[in-house]
């Protein structure tokens, strides 16, 4: 692969200034550092590069994490080309300390998913109980985990059991059941006044492990047992084969949400943001989507709106921010679901239905921010950032 200009000035300015001073050292290898993320790990959410310089005695160290080992080979080529002589100790995760447990089962009905380690860090997503993880690395009491749209953040190391491959496989085989309301109790008897264990909500997993009465004896990725009511739940293999989204079910689920509050970085009932809203909307009739509306808007099929509404079917995704011009590329800040008739339902504030029409009593503003539509349904492929949950290899096929 051809190394691009910047990163041959970068690596020039480096090579001349290496006698330097350290802190001009360390300047330079930033630039390099910043140079090969960019080609390669451009976008934190999905891949990882966290490179740094350390000066040990006579030796320049590189420290630092990844995920993709062609920018670590990359960034050590174009310092050996230079004949800059610096000893590798950049970690290729999933980290080594880890051993072999390196995917995690959410442990909690909702957990919290933050961009750095720690708990004023900005969220970034949620995921439920029972939801699969790979865990790429510990530092102090948080884990760096992947979610099932492949999503990079952290979690306290609490909210998510580790297990190994063939553990997290043995969950994925077992029987399961589907929380499929907005929130239940799980308790420690089959009874009503039972010792609570913990809450769950509309979307939560958790393994089956036999039937009594009017509950369902589960077992929690924690290890412990706990009873679930069955009017509150179902079959998980059921529930799948019953997910067949059409248009008139993606809007009859996100109207089960008006009048839920906003909130940022949330994906589940007990608040979302704009994209989190898309996303559970669509989760709960079987199809992953990808986190945010920055991403969402490059995934599926794209619909021509530059002549008007006529395009739109329902359940389209409409997506509104700021259009590109000559020095600004478009970003996409804000998604809602087209219902018809102009109208869409999102979650701005809290989710309600707002039309495009300006004469509309329920005219949304930010209407003249709308830059583009996708079409989801019919498109559920990976390649498309679109994933069935019953094609996902964490819920059913080989985990690899």
């Amino acid at each position: 692969m051809s190394m691009k200009k910047p990163l041959f000035l970068a690596i020039a300015t480096l090579l001349i200034i290496c006698s330097c001073d350290s802190n001009d050292f360390s300047k330079a290898f930033e630039t390099v550092s910043k140079e090969v993320k960019s080609e390669f790990a451009p976008d934190s959410r999905v891949k990882t590069f966290e490179a740094e310089i350390e000066k040990v005695g006579e030796n320049l160290v590189l420290r630092g994490v990844t995920t993709e080992k062609e920018a670590k080979d990359a960034l050590l080529s174009k310092l050996a080309e230079n004949k800059i002589d610096i000893l590798d100790s950049m970690v290729l995760l999933p980290h080594p300390e880890l051993g072999d447990k390196t995917y995690g089962i959410t442990n909690l009905s909702v957990i919290n998913i933050r961009m750095k380690p720690g708990y004023d860090e900005e969220s970034g997503t949620q995921t439920l109980l029972g939801t699969p993880l790979q865990i790429l690395e510990k530092r102090g009491g948080w884990l760096r985990v992947v979610s099932p749209e492949g999503y990079i953040a952290w979690v306290t190391s609490g909210s998510v059991a580790a297990v190994t491959k063939e553990e997290a496989q043995v969950w994925r085989d077992a029987p399961k059941v589907v929380v499929n309301t907005y929130y239940t109790i799980l308790r420690s008897q089959p009874s009503d006044n039972a010792t609570v264990v913990c809450d769950a909500v509309w979307g939560c997993i958790v393994t089956k492990l036999s039937e009594q009465g009017k509950y369902y004896k589960v077992l929690l990725p924690n290890g412990k047992e706990a009873y679930l009511l069955k009017e509150h739940s179902q079959d998980f293999t059921q529930w799948l084969d019953s997910r067949k989204p059409t248009p008139e079910k993606i809007i009859a689920t996100a109207k089960q949400f008006l009048g839920f509050p906003y909130m940022w970085g949330g994906t589940s009932v007990k608040g979302m943001d704009c994209s989190g809203f898309t996303k559970t909307t669509y989760y709960l009739n079987g199809i992953i989507l990808q986190r945010d509306a920055s991403q969402q808007v490059y995934t599926g099929d794209d619909v021509d709106i530059t002549n008007g509404l006529d395009n739109l079917k329902m359940g389209d995704l409409i997506f509104f921010g700021r259009k590109a011009t000559e020095t600004q590329k478009e970003r996409a800040t804000h998604v809602g679901i087209y219902i018809g008739n102009g109208e869409f339902i999102h979650c701005a504030t809290s989710v309600r239905i707002n039309s495009l029409i300006p004469e509309a009593d329920n005219y949304y503003e930010g209407s003249v921010r709308l830059i583009r539509a996708r079409r989801i349904l019919g498109n559920e492929d990976a390649d498309k950032g679109i994933t069935s949950i019953k094609h996902h290899p964490w819920y059913f096929k080989t985990i690899e």
